[in-house]
């Protein structure tokens, strides 16, 4: 009995269905007057005239209205196609998007550019290349920056400005560290000394070289009767003896000026550093130059020495190492990127042709993006790289739901024209607004405090927009003029969709709990994660340059340092007791704190030059006790200097101010901030006078990572802000609104906690992702949510609306988030640590956000939209439908 009554409403649903598409035909037919020929397409697509008889088509559309709900239960998933409405627009709902009133004259507008649009194809298409050739044509403008840790702080940056200034105080040039590690024993051998010897003396021939620092050439003093001798520590390695080398061990590690500086303080490695002028001009040349002569010249010294290791670190060699990962960026995990995304397009829209709409699409996006940064003049960073994958997974992204328009229009009969003009109109708006989130989300990336995130924000920002512009102009286009063959939709795709639709409905209630405790319990992982960002770890351990750092860290001495000029208040104050002795309490201070491994100071060689000129009596191993005294000694100190080897370094020309070197052990972010914020504490209340911050490039990464935090907060909560109202508007409802909000917010807080879990640590990807990510995920919730508030209004309840979903964005959804899920995991391979935490945080929160759209935001619209149904209800209407 149900069965026959069932298919006599089928029957009618079927009917009123079809009447309402001649009505269709007959209103089209009769309105199409106001646009020129080359715009009146099929009838069925044509927009209706400017002058209809609205009581007419009121009394009509209002008659079908009646039918349609009456049997729109029935209808579900009888596979009947829901004819295009024009009349509905005629009255405040645009046919693509039923479910957002707009103005009359809006909609008429919209339908007005879609007909020129596909009326003159080839005009369309000139146009779009036209304007990709010109913004491409900025491409060469762009300015490839100097690859430098330091460009990723602004200029302005205080303490950026106070390094340079230190810097330029003392004389000070970029460097690299080469260290020496003989595989068996000490450096203090005549086998391990005659290599550092020869190396020293290498490695005077570096290009752009200003000084060479090293065990052998360190100038020792020693007192002998009433003068003071200064001669290399090491004279000639080959002819010192065993009483020899046993004195110069002893010496090295009894002396804080070697020790943890020169030679590691167990003895077992030496420390080289050598210093360079770049010129100003092509710096990049320059470092390269540098730094290959540094390897070269280890390489042969480890021929001529195998027992000796050598490992190369460093600001100026980790510059050179970045130039590398970033150019095996480019040249490796783009193409794999772009690759990856491809063949999930092949897999997913079974269409070869589809794919190649696709690519013209990435390239006219990805050359307009880059050219829209030569023709800004900003500079283009490693990091920045991270756009072009972020804009390539928009595109796609984009380029899916655009073919997915189409092809249902192929599946339903209407030929490539019509079906992508129907594509458009069902389209348009949910691209224009994920576009316009997208963009919204990245320009948040402008309150950063590092210029490449701030770049890559402007970047993707204007290409999301392109994205838009080209989706709806250059590819319907494409695809109306290619050979597409669509194959009819089987039972496979529908019928996963569907079932998924019909299991999320009746789990509701377990799915909405189950997935609530989830976000707890992840969400609460957050407080396992540890900011940390040490600047010479920026590079993963497939890199030698990091696995050399590692050895360095943990076999010779930390490789951050904090540096201090301490000034004495006036010209030539440096020699006065009172600051001596100022500085000395707080090198002391520093030495006794756990987070440091090495200090040094003007006061550490004082203190030498007193007990030189008493005898070397130990008793005697402090300050003078005299001012005048104390500037005879060092004068005297430095004339013995030989050339090259003069204080410059460590005390500035008008001698009122000395620089202080703390080397610090491995520290998280917060610690480094929180030691200077200790030292500063200390100076103020020890020191009146000398109070000053810590400089350095440890120091500036902390604290920027501080500012990151800070202004990235602000940043996402505005830009969150700004969508959560145009939410709002679109919706035209608080409850839907706020609903929609929830799964936008909650997965980048799980990703969070989750990367909390797993890795517990977290460096400067961590102030950023979270916008990043918002941007991105907050497509999906729109696309969702626009087809189950279309089904809403036509007088659907929220479990059929919710499934009419599913069955209308389920596939696309899922493949725009493989794309963009698999597109971050494959940056997640940059051999750059803070590219790789950045796509595998983001890839790890686009798959949340899809878990969210699926399992969380349906249950949470069928609890809080309006009408309740009880579990049974749902189950009868789906036993009726299958039946």
């Amino acid at each position: 009995m149900h069965g026959e009554v069932d298919a006599v409403v089928r029957g009618q649903a079927a009917k009123a269905l079809d009447d309402a598409a001649r009505f269709q035909k007959d209103i089209s037919a009769r309105h199409v007057r106001s646009f020129p020929k080359h715009s009146r397409l099929k009838l069925e697509h044509s927009p209706a005239g400017l002058n209809p008889d609205y009581r007419q088509v009121r009394e009509a559309d209002g008659q079908q209205r009646r039918r349609l709900g009456q049997y729109a239960g029935n209808a579900v998933g009888t596979g009947f196609p829901r004819p295009i409405r024009p009349p509905a627009f005629l009255h405040g709902g645009h046919p693509s998007f039923p479910c957002f009133p707009v103005r009359r004259s809006a909609a008429l507008t919209m339908d007005a550019c879609i007909a020129l649009i596909m009326g003159r194809r080839w005009l369309t298409v000139l146009v779009s290349l036209l304007v990709m050739l010109a913004l491409a044509a900025g491409a060469a403008r762009v300015v490839e920056v100097d690859v430098d840790v330091r460009n990723h702080f602004g200029h302005d940056d205080p303490h950026i400005v106070a390094l340079d200034r230190l810097e330029e105080t003392y004389a000070l040039s970029d460097a690299a560290l080469v260290v020496a590690a003989p595989q068996q024993g000490t450096i203090f051998t005549r086998e391990a000394l005659i290599a550092i010897e020869e190396l020293t003396d290498r490695l005077w021939q570096t290009p752009y070289v200003t000084r060479v620092d090293s065990i052998t050439n360190y100038q020792h003093s020693r007192g002998l009767e009433d003068e003071l001798i200064v001669e290399p520590l090491v004279g000639d390695a080959a002819s010192l003896s065993d009483e020899d080398l046993a004195r110069i061990g002893k010496i090295a590690l009894g002396a804080e000026e070697i020790a943890g500086r020169f030679v590691s303080r167990n003895g077992r490695v030496a420390g080289l550093v050598v210093s360079v002028a770049l010129p100003d001009e092509d710096r990049q040349s320059a470092k390269t130059e540098v730094t290959d002569f540094l390897h070269a010249t280890a390489a042969e010294s480890r021929e001529k020495h195998a027992a000796i290791d050598y490992h190369l670190t460093g600001e100026l060699v980790l510059n050179r190492a970045m130039r590398e990962a970033i150019d095996e960026d480019m040249s490796i995990l783009a193409p794999a990127a772009l690759g990856t995304m491809l063949v999930v397009a092949v897999i997913l829209l079974r269409s070869l042709w589809g794919t190649l709409a696709i690519v013209i699409m990435l390239v006219a996006v990805l050359a307009s993006s880059i050219g829209f940064v030569g023709w800004t003049g900003m500079r283009f960073f490693g990091e920045s790289g991270a756009a072009l994958f972020v804009l390539m997974a928009v595109t796609v992204a984009h380029s899916v739901h655009m073919f997915e328009g189409m092809a249902a229009g192929l599946r339903r009969g209407l030929d490539r024209r019509q079906a992508a003009v129907q594509s458009l109109r069902v389209n348009i708006w949910p691209v224009f607004l994920t576009s316009l989130t997208t963009a919204i989300g990245f320009l948040s990336l402008n309150f950063a405090d590092m210029p490449p995130f701030r770049v890559m924000g402007n970047m993707v920002a204007f290409g999301s927009l392109c994205a838009f512009v080209y989706a709806v102009t250059l590819l319907p286009v494409i695809l109306s003029v290619m050979p597409l063959r669509i194959r009819p939709s089987g039972t496979g795709e529908s019928d996963l969709f569907d079932r998924f639709g019909r299991f999320v409905v009746l789990r509701r209630t377990v799915l909405l709990g189950s997935f609530g405790v989830l976000v707890v319990v992840l969400i609460a992982g957050i407080s396992r994660i540890e900011l940390k960002e040490n600047w010479l770890e920026l590079l993963d351990e497939s890199y030698e340059f990091r696995r050399s750092t590692d050895f360095v860290s943990q076999n010779f001495a930390g490789v951050e340092t904090y540096e201090y000029s301490l000034g004495a208040g006036r010209e030539g104050g440096i020699t006065d007791i009172d600051y001596l002795k100022r500085v000395d309490a707080f090198v002391e201070w520093y030495r006794a704190q756990p987070e440091v491994s090495h200090v040094f100071a003007i006061t550490d060689i004082m203190k030498r030059l007193n007990r030189n000129l008493h005898g070397d009596d130990p008793e005697f191993d402090i300050l003078p006790d005299d001012s005048d005294l104390a500037a005879q000694y060092l004068l005297l100190y430095e004339f013995s200097l030989p050339v090259g080897r003069d204080l410059n370094n460590l005390i500035d020309v008008e001698r009122s101010s000395t620089r202080m070197t703390v080397v610090l052990r491995s520290l998280s972010s917060d610690e480094k901030v929180a030691l200077d914020e200790r030292a500063q504490t200390w100076l103020g209340e020890n020191a009146p006078g000398m109070e000053t911050g810590a400089t350095g490039v440890a120091v500036v990464g902390a604290r920027s990572i501080q500012r990151n935090i800070e202004g990235m907060l602000l940043g996402t909560f505005i830009a969150m802000a700004i969508v959560s109202l145009l939410l709002l508007l679109v919706f035209r409802s608080v409850r839907l609104g706020i609903i929609s909000l929830i799964p936008n917010f909650v997965p980048a807080a799980m990703a969070m906690g989750l990367w909390g879990y797993l890795v517990g640590e977290v460096g400067i990807a961590a102030s950023v992702v979270t916008a990043i990510a918002f941007g991105i995920i907050v497509d999906d919730t729109i696309h969702f949510m626009t087809k189950y508030v279309a089904a809403r209004k036509n007088g659907l309840l929220p479990s059929e609306s919710v499934q009419s979903a599913f069955r209308s964005v389920g596939k696309a959804l899922l493949a725009t988030t493989v794309v963009f899920g698999l597109g971050f995991m494959v940056f997640g391979a940059s051999g750059m640590v803070t590219n790789q935490a950045l796509g595998l945080l983001a890839g790890m929160t686009v798959i949340i956000a899809l878990l969210a759209d699926f399992l969380f935001l349906p249950p949470l619209l069928m609890v809080l939209d309006g009408t309740r149904e009880t579990t049974e209800e749902i189950r009868e209407r789906l036993r009726r439908e299958a039946g």
